[in-house]
């Protein structure tokens, strides 16, 4: 079954289970990746580092957060 036969089956089913699907498949796209964590955490510590040196400055959050 490929893509487009798989959502045309899927539309079939009464909302409930629609939505049950939508979770299934929301909750697999939720799963660890440890090389990914392991990427994240050495950028953390390279970007900390940075600050600590005086390399970057810090952005206060409210101006961040202003801007959004």
């Amino acid at each position: 079954m490929d893509k487009k036969e798989l959502i045309a089956e899927a539309v079939k089913l009464p909302p409930a289970e629609r939505f049950a699907v939508i979770d299934e498949l929301l909750h697999s796209l939720d799963r660890i990746d440890p090389e990914l964590d392991r990427i994240w955490i050495e950028e953390a510590e390279r970007r900390l580092q940075a600050y600590r040196e005086g390399k970057v400055k810090g952005i206060p959050a409210s101006d961040v957060i202003g801007e959004f």
